[in-house]
C-alpha cells in the first residue's frame, strides 16, 4: 500500500473488528465415514479492480472435515470465467493428487474417485471433453493434468449451484447470512461452554 486513503483505513479497521470478535474460534475435526476426498473450487472472474486478476479458492474435505483450503490471487489475467474458474479446478486437483499420495504414503487409500465441485459449466465440460480447441491453448497444461486425473478415475469434476457453493467464501464478499452459512459448513466455530 503505497498510498493509502480512508476506505483502505476503514477496511482494515472493519478486518481487524472481525478478527477480534472471531479470536477464539478455531476448526473443529468430528470422526466422520466414509473416508472420501471432496473439494470445492471457485473463482472471481477479474475480480481486482486495478489489475483484473482473479482470484481462486477451494477447500478439501476429507469425510466431513475441513482438511486444506486456500485462497490466491492468478498469476495472469483470464480471458474469460471459464478459463479463471478452470485454473481454480486445477489448483484444487493438484492439492487433492497431493493430498491423496500423502495419505497413501501413509497407508490410507481412498477408495473413490475424489469429487471436486464447480458451479461454472465450462469448466467442467474443459475436464471431460477430449477436443482441443484453438481457443483453449493458453491454459493447456492445467487441461491436460485435469483431463489425464479425470482419465484415470482419481478425480470427477461435478456441478454445484453456486447457492452452494462453499469456495464462494474465499474469493468474494458474501451477505452476512451466506457467509455464516458456509463458515459453518467449513466446521469453524467457537469453542463450546
Amino acid at each position: 500500500m503505497h498510498d493509502p486513503r480512508e476506505p483502505h483505513f476503514n477496511a482494515l479497521k472493519r478486518i481487524l473488528r472481525y478478527v477480534k470478535g472471531t479470536i477464539s474460534h478455531g476448526l473443529h475435526i468430528y470422526r466422520s465415514s466414509p473416508l472420501t476426498l471432496t473439494a470445492y473450487s471457485d473463482d472471481d472472474w477479474a475480480g481486482c479492480p486495478n489489475s483484473r486478476r482473479s482470484t481462486s479458492g477451494y477447500c478439501v474435505f476429507l469425510g466431513d472435515n475441513l482438511l486444506s483450503w486456500s485462497s490466491k490471487r492468478q498469476a495472469t489475467v483470464s480471458r474469460s470465467s471459464a478459463e479463471a474458474e478452470y485454473r481454480g479446478v486445477a489448483n484444487a486437483v493438484a492439492e487433492t493428487t497431493f493430498l491423496r499420495n500423502l495419505l497413501l504414503e501413509m497407508k490410507i487409500t481412498i477408495p473413490r474417485a475424489t469429487i471436486v465441485y464447480c458451479d461454472n459449466v465450462s469448466a467442467i465440460y474443459l475436464s471431460t471433453n477430449p477436443v482441443q480447441h484453438q481457443r483453449t491453448k493458453h491454459v493447456e497444461i492445467d487441461i491436460h493434468f485435469v483431463r489425464e486425473r479425470v482419465a484415470i478415475g482419481e478425480v470427477k469434476v461435478l456441478h454445484v449451484p453456486s447457492a452452494r457453493q462453499i469456495a464462494d467464501v474465499f474469493t468474494k464478499g458474501l451477505p452476512s447470512a451466506l457467509f455464516q452459512e458456509f463458515k459453518n459448513s467449513l466446521s469453524i466455530r467457537s469453542p463450546r461452554r
